[in-house]
């Protein structure tokens, strides 16, 4: 499902939608992927999205009664990139089943405010509270989860050494907390911390090589700061330029390594925050590009 997003999410920011030759065999693959309440609802707590069909586990017109199967879930990260991709093709979302899927993900939240992937039990941590703000901001629905754990969660994890610091300012941001949550004190030293990152290109955290995929993690946090301005966008693109294979033509993570979806994709996303030629414009908050996120808005104003 990710890989999709990767693809979908790329051409679009290329301006190259008109690429994709089918995109309704996309979305019905997509929701084929939708784990659905089975007729008693007792799978209830396991809906949301798969990752793929490799449990042998879907469904085959994407909108019939789901069956229960212990070790059949949806996956936060699967659920929020397979809401992402449907967005982008322009579906109205009108099949996913949003009150199963709530209430699912209300179940993966833990009592420290943080969240699982999987009802089947996970790590939880910054990355699915992202996952899980973005689901309930792109559903319009913020029943999911408890707002008020969630924000204690994020002003918690606050700390000198950095780490998820995206996840953490993207989740605030999409649920309108950003200012309320964080001093102007503390929103100032983020963003400093945020531009020592850069060398050249962008490091993670501190001591950290610079890597192709910070330019949009990092240059993402920084736009929702308002402080993207301050960085040395010519530098960062001379390190993005060496990353890229002349002949497969994706990015890589490092110079003269292997260029891969993900890279290839946080690459394209972070040029497009730096305002290259012919690129859409990116939502830094939803990682995807602004055409597709005024669909969205549409969406939501119709419901």
């Amino acid at each position: 499902m990710t890989i999709a997003y990767f693809a979908v999410s790329g051409l679009d920011l290329l301006n190259a939608f008109d690429e994709i030759e089918d995109p309704n065999t996309i979305i019905e693959w997509i929701y084929s992927l939708q784990v659905l309440p089975d007729s008693k609802g007792t799978n209830v707590h396991r809906c949301g999205f798969r990752g793929s069909q490799a449990n042998g586990c879907c469904n085959g017109d994407g909108d019939s009664a789901g069956t229960s199967h212990e070790f059949d879930s949806g996956h936060i990260a699967m659920t929020y990139t397979a809401l992402l991709t449907l967005v982008i093709l322009g579906d109205d979302l009108s099949r996913v089943d949003k009150v199963a899927l709530l209430r699912a993900l209300k179940a993966l939240q833990k009592k420290t405010g943080s969240f699982s992937a999987s009802v089947n039990g996970s790590e939880d941590d910054m990355r699915f509270v992202y996952c899980a703000s973005a689901i309930c901001y792109m559903l319009h629905d913020w029943s999911g989860m408890d707002a008020d754990d969630t924000l204690r969660f994020i002003r918690n994890c606050y700390c000198y050494d950095g780490g998820s610091t995206f996840c953490a300012v993207a989740s605030l941001s999409l649920m309108g907390k950003l200012e309320s949550t964080l001093s102007e004190r503390q929103l100032n030293r983020l963003s400093r911390w945020c531009l020592f990152r850069q060398q050249s290109g962008f490091q993670g955290r501190p001591n950290k090589p610079i890597d192709t995929c910070y330019s949009f993690w990092v240059g993402a946090a920084l736009e929702l700061l308002g402080a993207f301005k301050f960085v040395e966008s010519g530098r960062n693109l001379e390190f993005l330029d060496s990353t890229q294979d002349q002949f497969v033509g994706g990015f890589s993570k490092w110079p003269d390594s292997d260029p891969d979806p993900m890279h290839t994709y946080m690459g394209i996303a972070g040029m497009s925050l730096m305002g290259v030629e012919d690129l859409l414009p990116l939502h830094p908050a939803l990682n995807l590009s602004q055409r597709a996120h005024g669909h969205l808005q549409q969406l939501h104003k119709a419901n």
